[in-house]
């Protein structure tokens, strides 16, 4: 595993930085970057201009989208607190993201979450029919399905993407990774707090199923397409059809680690 990426103290000056130094190479991305990082003051505004040209529909404009969140975030700081976590989670966890600038404009799972966290906040102003209209515009560009109540924290690494599905009443804790084709669902028709809780520092791996009103540990991993019925004790190791403990974590944040093995070496 490649050593993590340094925590600079102004990310935004970073991104900038390298951003200007992708233009130089590739004079064709020049004007995409100068729109969407080099003329914007920092995060949270490259965020609402990238972030509404995705979006942008026949329905949704996109001057009136990048309005919308520009007014989210600036009635919410914590929007672009979360937006910087995830960011440095990206840049740190997965080594595919050579750089803050390259998460930021072209890994769609890092979009989808950005413009979860805005429907969010539609939702918590009981502006709900906006927030499932722009929950199915995420889902129609992303491939990511988040219900717009469901609560995320920060430095969560959203890897991928395609195929994320999170129900009305999960809950995801701060320092998370999970994958592709990820499903935190129900088991049927109940109602009410029906969908799972992941604790800080768990990994999910690709194409794992946790169904129903559990809680998986602070900790604990998840085998690629598991089908996760029961609580997940905190760091263990769980994997199957059904899952079910195949060992302990060796380490303390398998988050961080990003290893996905189940023999778990450490």
């Amino acid at each position: 595993m490649s050593a993590p990426a340094p925590r600079p103290v102004d990310l935004w000056s970073i991104v900038r930085d390298e951003a200007a130094a992708l233009a130089a190479r590739e004079p064709m991305l020049a004007d995409f970057l100068h729109a969407n990082v080099l003329t914007r003051p920092g995060l949270g505004a490259s965020l609402a201009t990238l972030l509404a040209g995705k979006l942008a529909g026949d329905v949704l404009r996109g001057d009136s989208l990048r309005a919308l969140i520009d007014e989210a975030i600036a009635a919410d700081p914590g929007i672009a607190e979360a937006a910087e976590a995830d960011l440095r989670a990206l840049r740190e966890r997965d080594p595919a993201c050579k750089s803050y600038v390259t998460g930021l404009l072209f890994f769609k799972g890092y979009q989808a979450l950005q413009s979860y966290r805005i429907s969010h906040w539609l939702w918590g102003q009981g502006r709900e029919g906006f927030a499932f209209m722009l929950n199915n515009r995420i889902s129609e560009r992303f491939g990511v399905d988040i219900h717009p109540a469901a609560r995320i924290g920060r430095g969560i690494l959203l890897d991928h993407g395609t195929g994320f599905v999170v129900g009305e009443t999960a809950v995801i804790d701060d320092h998370v990774s999970l994958l592709h084709e990820v499903t935190l669902g129900g088991t049927g028709k109940e109602s009410g707090d029906r969908h799972p809780k992941i604790r800080r520092g768990v990994l999910v791996s690709a194409g794992a199923k946790i169904l129903g009103n559990i809680v998986v540990g602070e900790g604990a991993k998840v085998g690629a397409g598991s089908v996760v019925l029961h609580d997940v004790p905190a760091h263990c190791t769980v994997a199957g059809v059904p899952a079910r403990v195949v060992g302990r974590c060796q380490t303390s944040d398998p988050a961080s680690q990003m290893d996905h093995r189940l023999d778990d070496p450490g």
